[in-house]
């Protein structure tokens, strides 16, 4: 396949960034979406010039590093990772644009490479969970209801990739905070902690400058894991809950 790529090329978080225009040839349908930006950027540096700067790490659908806007949709037409994303997805002859993700919270670093250190700093603000220390306890000394585990792997398949926030119309991140409180407040280990968690981690998501949730449902949509729209809502109760505790 030969393909058009308008990519979008960023110096670095101060300079001003534009759209550039490369063409790109010998692209299999069999290739992902990363081996193609790849073979671009060999053809860049043979040429010398500055290659395309992108997230990857697993390429395995893991770790989501990879994450990009691709004509208009976060990490591109289909309901997966980038690195996942595989070039049967496009016709010869196609003009792909890609981008980084546009949220105030993610600031551009260079080219497709953002910022998601906002993501970080609301886990840690969630903090731990209280456990004895000491000897290895009995595998099943606490007993977690077969409901809850399952909420809490469901929420743990979050890969932090930031898609829910680049689809979102208002910049939002409560898809991303919903999944990483219910994973734990669920289960019985994260119980102690229940109610400081949420309304730490709600405090820091905003403090980031994250927008607003309406509930369009584009997270969820977009979402590569698969994490639900009524997260959100199970993190809103738990919000309410402890706010009126906390006075």
């Amino acid at each position: 396949m030969k393909l058009t790529l308008r990519v979008w090329r960023q110096k670095n978080a101060d300079a001003d960034g534009t759209m550039s225009t490369y063409e790109v040839d010998g692209i299999t349908k069999d290739m992902s979406f990363l081996e193609m930006l790849d073979t671009l950027n060999e053809s860049l540096i043979l040429s010398g010039d500055d290659p395309v700067a992108f997230d990857h790490d697993c390429r395995e659908g893991i770790c989501g590093a990879c994450s990009l806007v691709i004509n208009g949709e976060a990490h591109g037409p289909e309901r997966t990772t980038t690195c996942q994303l595989h070039m049967r997805a496009f016709s010869d002859g196609d003009t792909i644009d890609i981008e980084p993700w546009r949220a105030s919270a993610f600031p551009v670093v260079k080219d497709l490479v953002v910022d998601r250190g906002a993501f970080d700093r609301i886990i840690q603000s969630g903090g731990y969970i209280t456990a004895p220390t000491g000897a290895a306890p009995e595998a099943h000394a606490t007993a977690v209801p077969k409901p809850a585990a399952d909420t809490a792997f469901e929420h743990a398949e979050c890969i932090g990739c930031g898609a829910c926030v680049a689809a979102c119309p208002n910049g939002s991140a409560m898809l991303f905070t919903s999944a990483k409180v219910n994973h734990l407040n669920v289960l019985p280990q994260g119980a102690p902690e229940r109610e400081s968690r949420v309304l730490d981690m709600v405090e820091q998501m905003d403090a980031e400058g994250f927008g607003g949730c309406t509930l369009t449902g584009e997270c969820a949509t977009a979402c590569p894991k698969g994490i639900p729209l009524f997260s959100i809502t199970r993190m809103n109760r738990e919000f309410v809950r402890a706010a009126r505790k906390r006075g």
